[in-house]
C-alpha cells in the first residue's frame, strides 16, 4: 500500500490498476510540483493582461467559439461555464475503479508541466483520489477526440463542489459539495481560473485508464487460456511433440515461444499425452483400447502456441503504447519553455485518442481469437470424431440416459458468436462534431467499452473448457483407474474436482458452469496453476 510517487514518466500499467483497485495513494514528485509552480508563475505574470495575445482557451472560447474573445474579467466565469456545458455524459456511470484510474492518470499528466494549470488545482485533485471522493462520470458521451471531455468534465463538476454535481464517498452516493466536507477537503466549492478548466477537461485520461486495466486483466486471461487449454490437451491425450521448443525457436515469434514454454511447464511430467502413455504402456482411450498413435492433433490444440502466441504478440504491443500514453501530456494548448526562457502557448492535437483507440481494437481482436481457439477445443472433447473415444457430449454411464455437456458447449458457442460481433474495429468509424471543427474522431472510449465486453465474455468461455476438460480426465481416470497429469495441470484439475460435482450421473448444470466461470473471471483457476509452476509467461 505504499503511495505512488508520480513525476510524469514513469507510470505502469500495474501502478493504475494498485490506485484503481486497491485504493493506493499518489504524490506528486518534488520537481514535478516545482515545474507545475514555475510555469503557473509565469502565466500569472505575463499572460494574465488584457493586452495578451490571442490564446486558444485561455482569452478565447473553445472549439468552433475559438475566435471569440474572453475578458480577464469574465475568465473565472468562463471555466465555470466549461464545466457546466461540458458535463454532458449520459448512460450509466462509469465503475469506481475506472474513475480512480481516469483521475491518476490526469494527474500524472500535470506532472510534465506542461498543462499550465495551478498547484492548488492538482493538489485538489490528489485529495479526492487519496481520500475516496469518486465523482459519477456517465460512461457514455466521448468521441475520444478532444479527449475525453465530457467525463473529465464531471471529475471537474465535483471538484469544483457544484451542487447539482455527484459523488460516491464511503460507497454512498450524495451530492459533491457533501462528500468534498465528508472526506475533509476544504473549502468545499472551488473557483477556477484561467487554463485550469481545459487543462482538467481536455486529455485523454478516461481511455487511458479503461486501457490499463483492460491490459492487466487481458494477460491474465491470456495465461489462464494456457492453463486450460493444457487441460484441455491432456483430456483428448494429445500429443507433446507439437511444444517442442525447436519448432518455436525457427518461428522466431516471441509470443509463441512463451505460450509453448507454458504449456511445457504446466504438463510437465504428465502421463496422460500419448508420449506418456505410450511409454509406460496404458491404454489410449476409453472407448478404444490399444489405438493406434495418432501424428498430430486438430489446429486448435496442436496450433495453441501459435494462436495464443500471436495474441500475446499483440497484447505486447498495445502494453507499449498504452503505457507511453500513460505519461504523455494530452491536452491542449500546451506550454513550453522556449530558448529565451520565455513560456509558448502551442495548439496541437495530443487529446486525439487514436493511438488508444488502435490499442483496444487490436486487443479486443486478440481477445476474440483467445475465446474463439477456446471453444473449438472445449467443443472438440464433447465430439466423437474429434475426441478420441471420450463420449459423446462427455455424458456419464449409461449413455443416453445421461445427456451431458452439449447445451453448455452451445452456451460457450453463443457467446464465442457474440464476441465476433463486437470485432469491427472502433477506429474504422468516425462522426464530425461541434460544426466540423472536430471532423475526425477516434472512438476510443467506446473501443475500451468494447474490449471490457469481450473481457466479460472470455472468462465464461475459458471456465466452460476447464469444467468440461475436468469431466473429460474425470471419466477418463474412472475407466481407467487414475493416471498422473502435469504438475499445473493436476493442480487445475484438483481445484475443480473439489468445486464440482463431477459424476457419472447428469448434475445441475448451474451448480457446475456458474462456479467454473466465477473462478476463471476471478482468477483462482491461474493462480492454482501458478502457485504450483511458477509465475507463467
Amino acid at each position: 500500500m505504499s503511495t505512488i510517487i508520480l513525476d510524469g514518466n514513469s507510470l505502469t500499467i500495474e501502478d493504475v490498476v494498485r490506485i484503481a483497485r486497491q485504493g493506493v495513494k499518489v504524490a506528486i514528485a518534488d520537481a514535478a510540483r516545482d515545474e507545475i509552480i514555475r510555469v503557473r508563475a509565469y502565466i500569472e505574470e505575463n499572460w494574465l493582461t488584457e493586452n495578451a495575445p490571442p490564446t486558444y482557451g485561455f482569452n478565447t472560447g473553445v472549439g468552433k467559439l475559438k475566435d471569440y474573445a474572453i475578458s480577464q474579467a469574465d475568465n473565472d466565469k468562463f471555466q465555470r461555464n466549461i464545466v457546466l456545458s461540458h458535463c454532458s455524459g449520459i448512460g450509466e456511470p462509469a465503475s469506481e475503479e475506472i474513475v480512480r484510474a481516469m483521475m491518476a492518470v490526469r494527474i500524472n499528466a500535470f506532472c510534465l508541466g506542461a498543462s499550465g494549470l495551478r498547484i492548488e488545482v492538482v493538489d485538489r485533485l490528489v485529495e479526492m483520489l487519496n481520500r475516496g471522493v469518486h465523482p459519477i462520470v456517465p460512461i457514455q458521451g466521448s468521441v475520444g477526440a478532444s479527449g475525453d471531455l465530457a467525463p473529465l468534465a464531471h471529475m471537474v463538476s465535483v471538484l469544483i463542489g457544484y451542487e447539482e454535481a455527484e459523488a460516491i464517498f464511503e460507497g454512498e452516493r450524495m451530492t459533491a459539495p457533501k462528500a468534498l466536507e465528508k472526506a475533509g477537503i476544504t473549502p468545499a466549492t472551488f473557483d477556477l481560473r484561467a487554463k485550469d478548466c481545459l487543462a482538467l477537461i481536455n486529455g485523454n485520461s478516461l481511455c487511458a485508464g479503461m486501457a490499463s486495466l483492460n491490459l492487466y486483466d487481458a494477460e491474465r486471461l491470456m495465461k489462464l487460456a494456457d492453463a486450460t487449454g493444457a487441460l484441455s490437451l491432456e483430456a483428448i491425450r494429445g500429443e507433446q511433440a507439437a511444444f517442442d521448443p525447436r519448432i518455436h525457436a525457427v518461428r522466431k515469434q516471441p509470443g509463441q515461444i512463451a505460450t509453448a514454454e507454458n504449456i511445457r511447464r504446466i504438463i510437465a511430467d504428465s502421463r496422460r499425452t500419448t508420449e506418456a502413455c505410450r511409454a509406460v504402456h496404458l491404454e489410449d482411450d476409453i472407448l478404444h483400447p490399444k489405438h493406434s498413435a495418432r501424428v498430430q492433433d486438430q489446429y486448435s490444440f496442436r496450433c495453441l502456441p501459435q494462436v495464443h502466441g500471436s495474441c500475446r504478440d499483440q497484447l505486447e504491443h498495445c502494453k507499449t503504447i498504452v503505457t507511453r500514453e500513460l505519461n504523455a501530456a494530452t491536452d491542449n494548448p500546451l506550454v513550453f519553455w522556449n530558448d529565451r526562457g520565455a513560456l509558448e502557448f502551442l495548439s496541437g492535437g495530443n487529446f486525439h485518442c487514436e493511438p488508444l483507440g488502435f490499442a483496444m481494437d487490436i486487443l479486443t481482436i486478440a481477445l476474440i481469437e483467445i475465446g474463439n481457439i477456446s471453444e473449438r477445443r472445449l467443443f472438440a472433447l464433447c465430439d466423437t470424431t474429434l475426441n478420441y473415444g471420450l463420449p459423446p457430449n462427455l455424458a456419464g454411464k449409461p449413455i443416453g440416459l445421461n445427456y451431458g455437456y452439449g447445451i453448455i458447449s452451445t452456451a460457450a458457442a453463443a457467446v464465442a458468436s457474440e464476441n465476433k460481433t463486437l470485432a469491427f474495429p472502433s477506429t474504422a468509424d468516425t462522426i464530425p462534431t461541434k460544426s466540423s471543427q472536430e471532423d475526425h474522431v477516434s472512438m476510443a472510449t467506446w473501443a475500451c467499452r468494447k474490449t471490457r465486453q469481450v473481457l466479460d465474455n472470455v472468462p465464461k468461455i475459458l471456465g466452460i473448457e476447464a469444467m468440461l476438460a475436468a469431466k473429460a480426465i474425470f471419466l477418463t481416470q474412472e475407466a481407467l483407474g487414475g493416471f498422473q497429469l502435469g504438475a499445473g495441470s493436476q493442480a487445475l484439475y484438483d481445484l475443480i474436482k473439489s468445486r464440482l460435482p463431477l459424476q457419472q450421473e447428469d448434475a445441475y448444470m448451474q451448480r457446475q458452469s456458474v462456479p467454473a466461470i466465477q473462478m476463471a473471471r476471478s482468477g483462482e483457476l491461474l493462480d492454482v496453476v501458478e502457485a504450483k509452476v511458477g509465475a507463467l509467461n
